[in-house]
């Protein structure tokens, strides 16, 4: 089988080209052609030597998931759903502003972490996805955008993605090492360049995975807060029975002496009677007086049958009121693309259920 070049980093490519006898110089030049130009057939890579471009068509691919759909929101967000094999699909949104272009990327078909507000967690899940797979989705949206005037200043786009989140499907950090060899290329300059503190990995609370993920690859951190006592967040983030939110501080303390950014972001998706009280809020000013941070308040947004409903306007007021008198940076998520439910937890793509989470929640539901 042909190897997909998408799969490596630049020293995984350098070093499967010394097997090949070519030299690193090559390897680069190829990277460059790959990520930077967007190209994927070796004929076009011009400046490549003839026997080597002959030597890749025999032995080697640039092959991106397969696109099943793309839908554009009236706001601008696109959505693309892609096959990833075995009737799976991941979901990629691009949310486009003026001043920057943030890719939303999976990591995993389905989610393993069961979330209880998440319409991905429902679904179950059935494995990791592959370098290529994660790469590929920012591979299609930065050489498929560049094609694409920009909605507000009409102007076409060198770099349409300038911001990368990994908070699409799944648990990026259940993922650790194709995520963290995903993220060497979208920072290699040799590829995407892309800053670390305009990439951010987002976790439900992974404890030894952040630590590792400080050591190999620091980029900005998210994580999905969701609850400010156990009792709370121990069931509607299940995680949280195994790394408990003092574990969970002490690990965002410890993160931020490597962070390319001097707060951790947390993550609060809002539901209606659930979460959403000023002593909540309260209660997350206790928890937090130790870790540096910055509040990024999530409204949640409805999906068929998953028991919570969007808060009122007043609650969030009052709860982002109480944060920021208490000295908090605190942002409200904007809802985007939810016509085309690309907005935050709508992401469900498609999953064939290994796990048996979901055979086991439908009998549970029907006892």
């Amino acid at each position: 089988m042909p190897q997909n070049l998408l799969d490596f980093d630049l020293e995984g490519l350098t070093a499967w080209f010394g097997e090949l006898g070519e030299k690193p110089f090559r390897a680069r030049q190829v990277f460059h052609w790959v990520h930077q130009a967007g190209v994927a057939d070796f004929v076009q890579m011009t400046d490549i030597a003839k026997s080597l471009r002959e030597k890749l068509q025999q032995r080697a691919v640039v092959a991106v998931p397969a696109i099943n759909y793309a839908h554009t929101s009236a706001d601008g967000t696109r959505k693309w759903l892609f096959d990833v094999g075995v009737a799976n699909g991941i979901e990629t949104v691009f949310i486009p502003e003026e001043d920057r272009g943030t890719l939303c990327v999976s990591s995993q078909v389905g989610c393993a972490l069961e979330c209880t507000f998440c319409s991905t967690g429902r679904q179950g899940f059935n494995r990791n996805l592959t370098v290529a797979e994660i790469i590929g989705q920012l591979w299609v949206a930065q050489h498929s955008l560049k094609t694409e005037p920009n909605r507000t200043t009409g102007e076409m786009a060198e770099r349409p993605v300038s911001n990368v989140v990994m908070m699409g499907m799944g648990e990026p950090l259940a993922n650790f090492e194709n995520v963290v060899t995903a993220l060497g290329v979208m920072l290699d300059d040799h590829a995407y360049g892309l800053s670390r503190r305009r990439v951010t990995v987002s976790t439900s609370g992974l404890v030894p995975a952040m630590d590792r993920l400080a050591e190999r690859c620091p980029v900005a951190l998210a994580v999905s807060l969701h609850a400010p006592n156990d009792a709370l967040r121990d069931r509607i983030v299940p995680i949280n029975r195994k790394y408990p939110l003092r574990e969970l501080m002490a690990a965002c303390r410890r993160y931020l002496v490597h962070a390319p950014r001097d707060f951790i972001t947390f993550e609060y998706v809002m539901l209606a009677g659930v979460n959403d009280q000023p002593e909540h809020a309260r209660q997350l000013i206790e928890l937090t007086r130790d870790v540096p941070c910055k509040f990024n308040l999530i409204p949640f947004n409805p999906f068929p049958d998953s028991g919570y409903e969007k808060p009122r306007m007043e609650s969030m007021r009052v709860f982002r009121e109480i944060l920021q008198d208490a000295g908090y940076v605190v942002t409200t998520r904007k809802t985007r693309g939810d016509d085309i439910d690309a907005a935050c937890g709508q992401l469900a793509g498609k999953v064939a259920d290994r796990s048996g989470r979901v055979m086991k929640r439908m009998h549970k539901e029907a006892a």
